[in-house]
């Protein structure tokens, strides 16, 4: 199993990484992981696609989990499956609003919680950004792919899929 899942923040990635982890043995690569690395500015580009390519060539089965179009477009034809977790903005904020403590990205739950208003900002935002966090890139990359794939737009379909 080489499993991509790409969406906007909130869209249920890691949820659904987990549930399909429940279910079949895989490695997992949440993407903030290699595009931050601890550091509030991204990493440069390529250093960030050397890891991923580690990560992918380092693991028989491996599920990859972000929202950044531009490393996934240099690792895409690695995966099996493309998965395009898309349930709109208003699902992601609520998504948002109930995610528990990530203790991989914040020293407490009140540092995560400070920060909220600015990812559901930020989560807002997907339908118009020309970045490779918005929606034209994911649309574009998914639309892109050859290879056995799904999109999903209700999270009720993806969260009992596996």
């Amino acid at each position: 199993m080489k499993i991509i899942l790409l969406g906007n923040a909130g869209a249920g990635k890691s949820t659904l990484s987990k549930n399909i982890m429940d279910s079949a043995a895989a490695a997992r690569l949440s993407l903030d992981e290699v595009a931050f690395q601890g550091s509030a500015e991204r990493r440069p580009l390529a250093d960030s696609i050397a890891d991923v390519r580690s990560f992918i060539h380092s693991n028989e089965s491996w599920i990859i989990e972000g929202c950044y179009a531009d490393i996934l477009e240099a690792v895409l034809h690695e995966c099996d499956e493309l998965i395009f977790l898309n349930p709109g903005v208003d699902a992601c904020v609520a998504h948002c609003h109930a995610r528990p403590w990530e203790p991989e990205k914040f020293k407490s739950r009140q540092q995560q919680d400070q920060n909220l208003e600015n990812l559901i900002a930020w989560v807002r935002t997907y339908e118009t950004r020309d970045d490779e966090y918005g929606l034209r890139k994911h649309r574009a990359l998914y639309d892109s792919f050859a290879g056995k794939k799904r999109e999903y737009t209700d999270p009720n379909e993806y969260e009992s899929v596996f």
